[in-house]
């Protein structure tokens, strides 16, 4: 039989047919040999496979309006043994060869799947998946979540819930959206004259309007008015729609409406004759819309919240608010070692970040949807008391799929919340309580003791608070030893809320058995790096990807108990006792360098001048 690379591309069409990417239903767009894109058209050129100046052509450039940072190219080749070279050097003669090199050339602005296919039929069809993430020098075999690398051609989604877990594009994505969020917030305040608590609901507001098909298509139809009318409208239709009591509704729905009447989002200007608002959304179904579908277990509302808190000042601070970052609300999940079996709580909610990350870790050992639906809907309780707040946070579980239906707004303290949390009979507390508040049984620690008070017998309850609530005497300590008995405390990273000056630590308590009753030690953590450095533009990052191998170092040493000089230690403490690493790890002088020694006697040097000059300056100078 004569080899001919037409069959090779008539096999993969039609299996493109049948795994749907052709449907009206779908919004993949498959094109062959030429783009309409100009981006790709313009990457492709000079990218041919025989090193000339001539266009790149693959033989199918697959992309998605919902996911517009992905393409897919791919490459055939009729005989099998023309499938991939030893160096991958000879583009024009071997299909995987062709398709990275069409994906190095496109990886300037997309993550590139690239998918090479060789062979006559169906049967011995050879199929390499590779993914090349933007801006990354080299391309790697793309793999399932299971780690079996993709070896047949598969559906959109499969590749894109493939792809989206690569650290690379999970980085840049991350990148990209804190990127965005400051453009936003700058548009926001520059035109749409929005005050720090109206920004977030804006957003929210519009990703929940943005999963309505009917306005997702028709939203650029509207005149500005009409459009701020049609926003508030869809919201409500979606909040309606979503399984909460009545009563929830209301109280969600109502933060909103400062949104659909705002007078600047509503009138046509010079700069922007179809509105603000018409901007904002399409800024937004660009930027973030496809983080929302792809990304089950990432707080973006929450993400928005922060940034804008960052740049505007906020009332974050007024209302002790100190949103715990993505990394730490994921490690409290596997401290926890939350499984799909476990109902978890979250008292002070805020945007719901601790609630999602458990859920995804929850999702993550499912085998069925039933047991799928069962988390979302049973197995994920938050209180929040802010309405702004409580909003957010129940669209953003929404947007996440469900868990909306047991989250309460009010006071967590208050009798009649408490009763209807204690009734789901969470085993697993997970808080970061308000900070700094005044007033009688609102210290951090009364919100953990709550916390865990509400927690079935053996709860496991996790809370980050300020270190001075470890290291200060209270009556506050007495009261949670009495009935509750520390686990573990976990010294963090000073500047882990950064800009927010707060050092923090973690605290573990197993509920309702009294620590005296225990009678075991306590074990003690000094987890000072996390791996992040701090930024210019982009605050704390994982830049040198140490992240993952410093948080499966911590869990493991917690979970086993694991004492390491200079590391953990255990102690056995009462009330009375300072709960942190410091109070008893003895200094591994082993691990000091001359280097070390250096730094520190020129930074006390350089103290001692700064003292010195100022004591010499008089009282007239300002500082």
């Amino acid at each position: 039989m004569s080899v001919n690379e037409r069959i090779t591309e008539n096999i993969v069409r039609e299996t493109f047919r049948k795994l749907g990417y052709f449907d009206d239903s779908s919004d993949t767009r498959v094109e062959e040999q030429r783009s309409q894109i100009a981006d790709v058209r313009r990457l492709l050129k000079g990218a041919s496979k025989t090193g000339g100046a001539g266009f790149g052509a693959p033989e199918f450039i697959v992309t998605s309006m919902s996911i517009p940072d992905f393409i897919m190219v791919v490459e055939c080749k009729g005989n099998t043994r023309h499938h991939e070279s030893r160096g991958h050097d000879k583009p024009a003669e071997f299909a995987v060869d062709g398709a990275l090199t069409y994906a190095a050339a496109l990886s300037a602005s997309f993550h590139v799947i690239a998918v090479a296919v060789s062979g006559q039929n169906e049967k011995e069809l050879s199929v390499s998946t590779y993914l090349h993430p933007r801006g990354s020098s080299e391309a790697q075999i793309l793999t399932a979540r299971s780690g079996a690398p993709i070896d047949q051609i598969l559906p959109w989604n499969d590749y894109i819930q493939a792809a989206q877990y690569d650290a690379a594009v999970e980085s840049a994505r991350v990148s990209d959206l804190m990127a965005f969020s400051r453009e936003l917030h700058i548009f926001m305040r520059d035109y749409g004259k929005l005050t720090e608590s109206e920004k977030p609901l804006l957003v929210s507001g519009t990703l929940l309007a943005l999963r309505n098909t009917a306005f997702a298509k028709s939203y650029a139809n509207y005149s500005p008015a009409e459009l701020q009318r049609q926003w508030l409208r869809v919201v409500k239709d979606e909040l309606e729609a979503a399984e909460i009591p009545q009563a929830k509704k209301i109280n969600m729905t109502q933060p909103y409406s400062t949104i659909g009447v705002h007078p600047e989002l509503g009138k046509a200007t010079l700069t922007h004759p179809r509105g603000v608002l018409y901007e904002l959304i399409a800024m937004l179904a660009q930027h973030v819309l496809p983080l929302t579908l792809t990304y089950e277990g990432y707080d973006v509302v929450g993400q928005f919240y922060g940034e804008f808190l960052k740049y505007t000042g906020g009332d974050g601070k007024a209302l002790g608010i100190v949103l715990t970052p993505r990394h730490i609300t994921e490690l409290f999940a596997d401290l926890a070692n939350v499984s799909k079996t476990d109902i978890v709580l979250d008292t002070c909610a805020g945007t719901g970040g601790f609630l999602i990350s458990a859920m995804n870790r929850m999702l993550s050992t499912a085998l069925t949807e039933d047991e799928r639906e069962a988390i979302r809907k049973h197995q994920l309780i938050g209180v929040e008391q802010q309405p702004g707040m409580y909003a957010l946070a129940a669209s953003n579980m929404i947007l996440r799929g469900d868990g909306k239906a047991n989250l309460y707004q009010g006071s967590c303290f208050d009798e009649g919340v408490s009763r209807a949390v204690k009734s789901h009979k969470a085993n697993v507390g997970l808080i970061n309580p308000p900070y700094n508040q005044r007033g009688a049984g609102l210290s951090e620690l009364s919100f953990v003791q709550h916390m865990l008070d509400l927690l079935d017998v053996g709860g496991t309850g996790i809370a980050i608070v300020p270190m001075s609530c470890a290291t200060a005497p209270s009556n506050e300590k007495t009261s949670l030893l009495k009935s509750h008995t520390l686990e573990a405390v976990m010294s963090m990273p000073n500047e882990l809320f950064s800009p927010v000056g707060v050092i923090t630590c973690i605290m573990v308590f197993t509920a309702h058995k009294p620590h005296e009753q225990s009678n075991r030690k306590t074990w003690f953590g000094y987890w000072r790096e996390d791996g992040f450095v701090k930024t210019k533009h982009l605050g704390r990052i994982d830049q040198n990807q140490r992240w993952p191998g410093i948080r499966d170092s911590w869990v493991e040493a917690f979970r086993n108990r694991e004492v390491h000089s200079g590391k953990s230690i255990t102690y056995k403490v009462t009330a009375e006792h300072e709960w942190c690493a410091e109070a008893y790890m003895e200094t591994d002088y082993s691990l000091l360098t001359d280097a070390d020694y250096e730094a520190t006697i020129r930074e006390y040097a350089i103290a001692q001048l700064l003292l010195a000059s100022r004591a010499g300056s008089g009282p007239d100078v300002e500082d």
